[in-house]
């Protein structure tokens, strides 16, 4: 009886102990620098990072790894697969523009905005942070795929299993560049800093994709409207995917009606030619048809002429060139069609009979 008495004693002391250390303790909400916790409307935003700041200490180091690594993120930027990913410096992304159109052609999307990610690996080094988003474009090997086990005879077993190998990797990087070295900063000012790629605030999905679009395109996702200027990404996000579709030519111009709706309901005919909504056509309960063909939202799309100038303005003075030193461009015969000539194929050679071709001559190669 004695002994369970004691027992009980040591019981509530350890109780009451670790309720009062419960109570002592931080909540999560009293570290505004932690990037899992979004900060609120009313908590001021981190101070930007100073000109003289010096470089980042080695606790500060393991703290930013300590948070990042393995955090659940959403992309507010669309990464291409690939070794490459993107590169952030000066809250200006890139590749863009017809650059990432093209690796987003050759290698397509890794993440697209608003889709969830986490951050699999950080990786500071002298004058960038990398961060690995999905495990990277790169599969690491297992630390038991370095082992080799051989069996009876010098028969090599195999440790991993062959279709692990053999999974392509999906993820891809995001580089964080500074100046000169990767200065010292808080949680928080890092988060600010990933801002133009990375949501660290979203609750879900959707909230983190209506933080990519402009304000009027927001509005009407919301209220489920489509407008004319639309691409599918955002057709999607305010209608879902369309119960009925249909491909039809208008002339020479290939389109899809995305149709939503039936009667006795409004039933919207969405009209999408290359990726952009150019008609909209509402037919009403009472019969009234409703057509929109004015662009009502334009989303920002890379020119391409605008691009290929911008390239060959870029071009070094000692590119290399087909042209003769010291020719013009401009003195460079054009052809009057604007087609270039097709220079003439040469004559195949005749085939030479064996053995002596004549007074001369000398013999084929092997006699």
């Amino acid at each position: 009886m004695e002994r369970l008495r004691v027992a009980s004693l040591l019981f509530l002391l350890v109780l009451v102990l670790a309720i009062l250390a419960t109570a002592q303790s931080p909540s999560p909400a009293s570290y505004p620098d932690h990037p899992s916790i979004p900060a609120s409307t009313t908590t001021p935003a981190a101070p930007p990072l100073a000109a003289n700041a010096p470089r980042m200490s080695k606790q500060t180091r393991f703290e930013i790894i300590r948070d990042f690594e393995t955090q659940l993120v959403y992309a507010r930027a669309v990464f291409p697969m690939g070794a490459k990913g993107l590169k952030l410096k000066g809250g200006v992304i890139s590749p863009n523009g017809l650059e990432l159109q093209q690796a987003l052609a050759l290698w397509g999307p890794a993440v697209r905005p608003g889709d969830p990610s986490r951050i699999s690996y950080v990786q500071i080094k002298d004058d960038h942070i990398r961060f690995e988003i999905n495990g990277g474009p790169i599969r690491h090997k297992k630390w038991y795929q370095h082992i080799e086990i051989s069996g009876t005879g010098g028969t090599p077993v195999q440790t991993s299993d062959p279709g692990e190998s053999a999974t392509n990797p999906h993820g891809t990087y995001l580089d964080l560049y500074f100046d000169k070295y990767v200065p010292e900063m808080t949680p928080r000012q890092l988060c600010d800093l990933l801002s133009p790629a990375l949501d660290f605030n979203a609750r879900n999905k959707e909230e983190a994709y209506l933080n990519t679009v402009p304000p009027k395109v927001k509005a009407a996702i919301q209220a489920h409207q489509v407008l004319v200027g639309m691409d599918t990404e955002m057709v999607l996000h305010a209608k879902g995917k369309a119960p009925r579709k249909v491909r039809e030519r208008d002339g020479e111009t290939e389109y899809e009606e995305w149709i939503y709706g039936e009667p006795p309901q409004d039933v919207d005919f969405v009209r999408i030619v290359s990726d952009e909504v150019v008609r909209v056509e509402t037919m009403k309960v009472g019969g009234q048809k409703i057509v929109r063909t004015e662009r009502e939202v334009i989303i920002e799309k890379p020119d391409r002429d605008t691009e290929a100038k911008k390239e060959q303005g870029d071009r070094p003075a000692n590119a290399p060139s087909l042209r003769r030193p010291g020719e013009d461009p401009e003195d460079v015969p054009k052809p009057a069609d604007g087609a270039s000539p097709i220079p003439p194929m040469a004559p195949p050679d005749a085939p030479q009979p064996p053995g002596n071709p004549g007074p001369g001559g000398t013999l084929a190669a092997g006699n």
